[in-house]
């Protein structure tokens, strides 16, 4: 059944890539970002508004004169050591930005909301090799506590409307749109997989590996690369359970099994076919030394099946858009 739809940061890596799937799969959608980091050209579907999504008075509008059914919330800032540096700017946009969002859609009878959340809300846990939903939650930065403010929020609000939600927290997000159309240019990148390519293709000199004395096997971070095709998928999922009168509800979303930051090297390195420009040095401030998903809530719940559960092919969608990319 067609959505209208209310995509805030549409145009940002993630957003895009959902709103790509949205489109192809009917929906009528409009795209709200501000084009801090995202770009007008990765909108291949519905109409961009460029605005602000704490901005009550444009998001009320939008809400209304577009008849929007349901709201996806991508528009957040997301770097790990920036938030340990600047907290109060993480709070701001996105615990502040989203209670503002939330607000609107309660006075506008918005029916459904899927919220782009974070492993980073379960901070260090005790076995960091199989994170459930009922793992506790104990952020250790900003941008993770931000989050889970804003999830905290979102679960108090649908407690008191008709307003029901999926809340999806996403391990580590990697490669682009296999068609190629659209991908990810973020300016300053902080996620490897992306700074591999821009050092594979000449845009970076070398690729900082921050620790290499984490309790892992060999010493580096281990992280879950879930493909972004792939996550975009469970957020359409997502919103059908929405539409057909399914319960809120929390979801991870990763593969179940992690690479250490030398692995994810190594793989660029094969599919490249050369090395790369490599320098270590010490740890970031707020970097946990591994975070892998249990999703298996997902795929019973959704029957979401990955397609794309294979670092070379993560690394290798990656790698071609960093080589071609078109903004």
């Amino acid at each position: 059944m067609q959505q209208r739809i209310l995509v805030t940061g549409g145009a940002g890596y993630i957003g895009s890539h959902v709103v790509k799937q949205l489109g192809e799969a009917g929906h009528f959608i409009i795209t709200l970002d501000n084009l801090g980091k995202g770009f007008r050209e990765a909108v291949l579907y519905g109409d961009l508004i460029v605005g602000n999504s704490g901005d009550q008075e444009l998001v009320g509008r939008i809400l209304k004169d577009y008849r929007i059914d349901s709201v996806l919330h991508f528009a957040a800032h997301t770097i790990v050591p920036e938030s340990v540096e600047n907290p109060l700017k993480y709070y701001a946009n996105n615990t502040c930005n989203t209670r503002n969002l939330l607000e609107c859609c309660i006075m506008n009878r918005v029916s459904n909301f899927v919220f782009s959340s974070t492993a980073a809300v379960y901070g260090i846990p005790e076995n960091s090799d199989a994170i459930t939903e009922d793992t506790a939650t104990a952020p250790i930065n900003a941008y993770g506590a931000s989050k889970l403010m804003s999830e905290q929020m979102l679960r108090d609000v649908s407690n008191s409307s008709d307003m029901r939600h999926v809340i999806l927290r996403y391990f580590n997000v990697a490669g682009c749109d296999p068609e190629g159309k659209i991908g990810q240019s973020t300016p300053d990148a902080t996620l490897l997989i992306k700074v591999c390519a821009e050092v594979a293709t000449g845009r970076r000199e070398s690729l900082k590996v921050f620790g290499t004395d984490y309790p892992t096997p060999d010493g580096t971070g281990v992280r879950d690369y879930i493909h972004v095709c792939d996550l975009a998928d469970a957020h359409l999922k997502a919103l059908d359970h929405l539409t057909a009168g399914g319960e809120s509800l929390t979801l991870n979303c990763g593969y179940g099994h992690g690479y250490s930051v030398r692995e994810v090297i190594a793989s660029v390195e094969r599919v490249l076919g050369k090395p790369i420009e490599v320098e270590e040095v010490a740890r970031r401030a707020g970097d946990p030394p591994s975070l892998t998903a249990n999703s298996d809530r997902l795929k019973q719940r959704f029957g979401w099946q990955p397609r794309y559960d294979d670092l070379d092919t993560i690394v290798r969608t990656a790698l071609d858009w960093e080589q071609k990319r078109r903004y």
